[in-house]
């Protein structure tokens, strides 16, 4: 599926299922029945109704922002009221005929979740009221940091929107099955895009059945493109180190071989330096016991894109990884 995102630079390609169910199994009995089950709280009753506080109400379910306070009116109606959202394409619209009534339903772009409904007797400018359940929203007070899922995902395309120019860079980390280290790169603050591929081998245009032989010589790759004013390479680094062991050789977990290995594949002097400096540092730090560091430093080679069904594997699939969390 190709990613889409709004225009103000927020990825809001809808979730799989399967990713849509693990994030609402996180949720409060409440929340999951309003964002789940199309259900309506009290009147009067959620905990956002009188909030005068100056910020941002994003998802409950995926995190996605949805309505500013700027925008927020008191309707007297019992439940928390915008005219507008923060961006028209973060909201579907979708006729309801239940309870023998017609209304328009207002669900999450990204995640399907269901929000309330919006109704024309709102005030100028718009004239629309967005009618929405507390339990459907998370509140983060203006200054507050924002997890990954709530900040722009395309920082390029947001800057450009706002007349600012930005230069992307790019890095290159082997860390075992390309998976797991391209999915959570994707969740990364900063980052524009994660792409799976082979490098450092012999062979050109290597499909996965050649690089699974162990005679091509190339690496699980993951491309990451990335906003340097939002993220440095040195943050990148601290996180392809929390994601894998790099004291395996030739492996990472259950998965086997040298396709596997542990890999910094620098584009510049720089970037060589970050690397063996943070090598350096980690093993003399003792996180690893009398375990060596065995992570390639060279430099880059020709990257090839996997094949498209490796492409966010597991952001479709739901699969589970050994990868770990580094944001």
């Amino acid at each position: 599926m190709a990613r889409r995102y709004s225009n103000s630079g927020y990825d809001i390609t809808p979730l799989p299922r399967a990713e849509v169910a693990r994030l609402a199994a996180k949720l409060s009995p409440e929340a999951y029945k309003v964002t789940q089950n199309a259900g309506t709280e009290p009147a009067f009753c959620g905990n956002l109704i009188d909030n005068h506080t100056q910020g941002v109400y994003v998802c409950a379910v995926c995190g996605l922002p949805l309505f500013s306070s700027e925008n927020k009116f008191d309707s007297g109606t019992g439940w928390p009221s915008f005219y507008r959202p923060v961006d028209p394409e973060h909201i579907v619209r979708k006729v309801d005929t239940s309870y023998g009534m017609v209304r328009t339903e207002i669900l999450c772009a990204r995640c399907g979740a269901h929000l309330g409904h919006v109704f024309d007797d709102g005030p100028k400018p718009t004239g629309e009221r967005y009618c929405l359940n507390s339990a459907a929203l998370k509140f983060y007070e203006k200054g507050a940091q924002l997890p990954p899922e709530s900040l722009p995902a395309r920082p390029v395309e947001a800057a450009m929107a706002a007349g600012r120019t930005v230069k992307p860079e790019v890095a290159y980390f082997a860390g075992g099955c390309f998976w797991g280290i391209e999915y959570y790169f994707h969740r990364g603050p900063g980052v524009i895009d994660a792409i799976s591929g082979y490098m450092q081998g012999h062979v050109d245009h290597p499909t996965y059945r050649q690089v699974c032989s162990n005679t091509t010589g190339h690496a699980e790759t993951v491309k990451v493109i990335y906003d340097p004013s939002k993220i440095t390479y040195h943050r990148l680094l601290e996180a392809f180190f929390t994601m894998h062991d790099p004291t395996e050789l030739d492996r990472q977990g259950p998965d086997v071989g040298s396709q596997y290995r542990s890999g910094i594949w620098y584009v510049n002097d720089e970037q060589r330096r970050e690397a063996e400096a943070t090598i350096a540092e980690l093993a003399a730090s003792g996180r690893y016991g009398k375990r060596k560091i065995v992570t390639e430093v060279e430099p880059a080679k020709t990257f090839w894109p996997a094949e498209e069904y490796h492409q966010e594997y597991i952001a479709k699939n739901g699969a589970a990884c050994h990868v770990r969390d580094p944001w």
